[in-house]
């Protein structure tokens, strides 16, 4: 069908965002936890949770982009390259296409075509899609990347802190988790809809290792809470 939409078109920006939405949850919740298991004050917990949410979402950006940037640049030398293999040797270069359609199951006279055809048409394209695994789809985009990244981070830290913010202080251990494995399993949820995947396992699957973390922080601030 023409204009028909998949979901790996979403990939670009789709991890970016659900990675730094369940890092500044998860993240956030523990640290608030942590602070809060070592019996700080809600003035301390806020102010911890905000300075996480802030650094948090800056770190998020920075990674992304280095991270991203470089598989740009790998993706940029390896055009660069076959670039120059189709200036010197185009007629090894189109061998190789041919060889490729045929692992791929075309006969070789077809195949031999389908690569003088697109060899034609645009052969670095043909080389980038169909020996490098190269598509405009699939492209880094750093820029994207970080942004996406650095936005849903601070979303999803704001959840936790919020909640730290409006429930009593004594409740802080309890209400803070409990709303960020919920908060976990709607982003599980929604995440897997936006890539069509099963929502039940997404949302048991960054649930569980949301409260395996928030755990583990909660005993080390009761542990250096009680020796302090």
């Amino acid at each position: 069908m023409v204009g028909e939409k998949h979901y790996s078109q979403r990939i670009g920006w789709l991890r970016a965002a659900v990675l730094g939405a369940n890092d500044g949850i998860v993240s956030t919740a523990s640290l608030l936890v942590g602070v809060a298991a070592a019996a700080s004050s809600r003035t301390a917990v806020l102010v911890a949770g905000t300075a996480g949410l802030v650094a948090g979402a800056m770190s998020m950006a920075a990674g992304e982009y280095v991270s991203v940037s470089s598989q740009a640049d790998t993706e940029a030398a390896d055009l660069v390259r076959e670039r120059r293999e189709l200036h010197e040797s185009p007629e090894a270069e189109l061998e190789e296409l041919r060889r490729i359609y045929i692992q791929r199951g075309l006969d070789a006279d077809v195949a031999a075509r389908v690569a003088e055809q697109l060899t034609a048409r645009d052969a670095l394209a043909a080389h980038a899609r169909d020996e490098l695994g190269l598509t405009e789809v699939h492209a880094a985009r750093p820029i994207q990347a970080a942004l996406a990244s650095a936005a849903t981070f601070a979303v999803g830290a704001a959840l936790p802190l919020l909640t730290a913010a409006v429930v009593p202080a004594r409740n802080v251990l309890v209400f803070v988790p409990a709303c960020s494995l919920v908060f976990l399993a709607g982003l599980g949820a929604a995440s897997a809809g936006a890539g069509g995947s099963h929502r039940g396992r997404a949302a048991l699957r960054v649930t569980f290792w949301g409260a395996l973390a928030m755990a583990l922080t909660a005993l080390v601030g009761r542990l250096f809470g009680a020796a302090v």
